[in-house]
Order: C-alpha cells, then structure tokens, then sequence
C-alpha cells in the first residue's frame, strides 16, 4: 500500500466516524430522529448521567467554597459545611448522592448500549470515548473519596495505592518496578499525607473535569452527528422527533432526577448508611478501622478480589478493559439478542456482588 492510499484510507475512515456534511443544525437537530420500541428507554440514561455530571459540577463549586484542600484542615472545612453553612448539608448531600447515581448510570448506559450494540460502524468512536468516560467516572469516585480526609477515607487510599504496588510483583524485569513508581507517583510522599490530598484535589477538581469535558464533547458529538442507533434487529415501528419530542421527554427524566436527588439530600444524609463513624477524624497514630472497605460500585471487583488470587483479578481486569475497548471488533458480527443475554448476564453480576457480595464473601470464606 503506498502511503497516498494509506492517507486516503485514514481520511475515509475518519470521514466516515465524523461526517462533516451533518455538521449542522438540520441533521443535528430538526431532521434527527429517535427510533421507539421496547428498548426505547435505554436512550434516556445517557442524558440522565449527563445531567448528573452537571450536578456535580455545581454542587463541587459551591463545596469549593469552603473545603480547604490541607490535612489539618479538611476535615474540619466539612464539618464546617455540613454543620453550619446554610444549606451546606444539603450541597453536601446532593453531591453524594449524585455521585453514586452518575456512576450507576454510566454503568447501565455502558450496558444498554452493548445490549443495543449501538457500538456497530459508524459508532465506534462512540463507543470507545464512553468506556474512558466510565474509566473517568471511577476516578472521580475514587480521589472524591479521599478529600473529607476522615479515618476511612485515608485508610482505603493507603489500600487502593497499595493494591497499584502489589502488581509489580507479577511483571518481569524492570516492569517490576513501574507500579511502584507509579504508586509513589499518586501518593506523593512516603505515605499518605499532604502531598497526596494536594494531588488528588488537583485530580478531582481540575484534571479529571477537563479529561471528561473533552470525553464527552467528542461524545456528545459522535452521537449528533449519527444519531440514535437502531438498537433492535427489526426496523422500528415508528420513530419520533429528537427535539423537541424527545428532548422535552429527557427533561423530564432530568426534572425527576433533580427531585429525587433533592428529597434525598434534605431528608437523607449519604453517611447514614454507613456503619462505621465516618466522621471521625484521620489519626495517623489510629488504628485501620474494622470493616473497611471501597465505595458499593467497587464492590464487582473488591470481593473477588478478597476470594480469589490477586494475580487472576489484575488478569481478569486487563482483559476486561482490553475487550470492552476492543469491542466494536470483537462482537462486530453478533446479533443483538446474544449481546442482550450478555449485558443481562453482567448487569446480573453487577446486582448480585454488590448486594450480596458480603455474605458470599462469608459464605466461602466461613
């Protein structure tokens, strides 16, 4: 191939994921269409975990009035919210609550997409860019954990990080010693300290939020400019107007969202289902508290993790992320009712570890 063909090729390929010629505001809003049929409601949890990405968004500035990003004062600078700021309760709690809802839904987005293999060409761009927004999403969890700089918190990041150390040991040569390096990296300084809240505050509040604004602008885009995928083997029966049929209805599920998140954060604190003092200070001199353990959406990793060899949950985890980056390609020619029975099959996992994990945990370990 001479590389007057390997250009033309690179330029149909990238003509073909990004149709400039639609480019416009009569194929990206008035002409769009969005198919309806029973799977129909798949296409609302992307906006949904949109809208609560926007949630989060206003509930950190307004957070980031007050929190002060130091060991000495970051517990307090919570307390401080929580306590008395008016309304810093409910800021706070929003912004929990949305957290872990934005979360479950990038999730179940993730899995209708791959039930309605709405990943198939053109979409693969679209694809790719949502599993690094799911990858984002996690991050966020995980360096948002860490910022009230409570007894748990700190805890669970020394284990996190440590868990990053401990891969080195299965990687040959110099390999051996990157994880290490990469641990040391995050966490700054011999131990969790200051230099580790420095890092992951500049990571949830500056690095993270643009990583996942250029995310999802091109995937945000990729979706305009295709439209909605078909989602189901046969031709839809009928199809409906993206705007303003369908955007008024996603307004809705948005307008639903905001009150529920709302009631959630007036009338339930996010901590009180916790059954440790969350509260409770960081003492360097302290103890690891018993029962501590990630955030509910690491649960599909943490408990396999505590049953089975740490090497075969790493691999596990490797040839997870390489499948679903990968995946376009790989289930390219499978019909859409194999591709459902998967994700139900995930979905399924997912539901089961994180509801039961403990007591299968307990279950096999007695």
């Amino acid at each position: 191939m001479s590389v007057k063909e390997a250009i033309k090729n690179v330029e149909s390929y990238v003509g073909e994921r990004f149709p400039v010629e639609k480019m416009n505001y009569a194929s990206m809003v008035q002409k769009k269409e969005v198919p309806v049929h029973q799977l129909s409601w798949g296409y609302y949890i992307g906006g949904l975990a949109l809208f609560l990405f926007i949630v989060q968004i206003f509930t950190g500035l307004m957070l980031l009035f007050y929190y002060q990003p130091t060991v000495s004062d970051a517990h307090a600078s919570v307390e401080y919210i929580t306590e008395h700021v008016p309304g810093g309760a409910l800021v706070r709690n929003i912004h929990s609550w949305a957290s872990s809802m934005m979360i479950a839904a990038v999730m179940i987005h993730l899995l209708t997409t791959f039930a309605m293999k709405a990943f198939a060409r053109p979409r693969e761009i679209t694809w790719i860019t949502g599993v690094v927004l799911l990858g984002v999403t996690f991050m966020f969890g995980f360096t948002g954990y860490l910022l009230p700089w409570h007894q748990i918190a700190v805890n669970a990041t020394k284990i996190g990080l440590q868990t990053i150390e401990e891969i080195g040991q299965y990687l040959p040569g110099e390999l051996a010693t990157w994880p290490r390096a990469i641990k040391e990296t995050i966490q700054g300084e011999a131990s969790v300290g200051q230099a580790t809240l420095s890092r992951f505050f500049a990571l949830h509040v500056i690095i993270l939020p643009l990583s996942i604004a250029a995310m999802l602008g091109i995937h945000l885009l990729s979706v305009q400019l295709h439209g909605m995928s078909a989602g189901v083997d046969e031709a839809p029966k009928r199809k409906e107007k993206f705007f303003p049929t369908f955007f008024l209805k996603d307004l809705k599920v948005w307008g639903v969202a905001f009150l529920v998140l709302f009631i959630l954060g007036l009338c339930v604190p996010f901590e009180s289902f916790f059954a440790y003092p969350l509260f409770s200070p960081f003492d360097p001199k302290g103890s690891t508290p018993d029962g501590i353990k990630p955030e509910w959406y690491f649960f599909w990793v943490y408990y396999p993790l505590e049953l089975l060899p740490f090497w075969m949950i790493m691999l596990g985890q490797v040839v997870l992320g390489a499948v679903l980056v990968a995946t376009p390609w790989i289930f390219q020619n499978t019909n859409r009712r194999a591709m459902r029975l998967l994700a139900v099959a995930a979905g399924i996992y997912l539901i089961v570890m994180t509801l039961f994990g403990e007591n299968i945990y307990h279950l096999f370990k007695g």
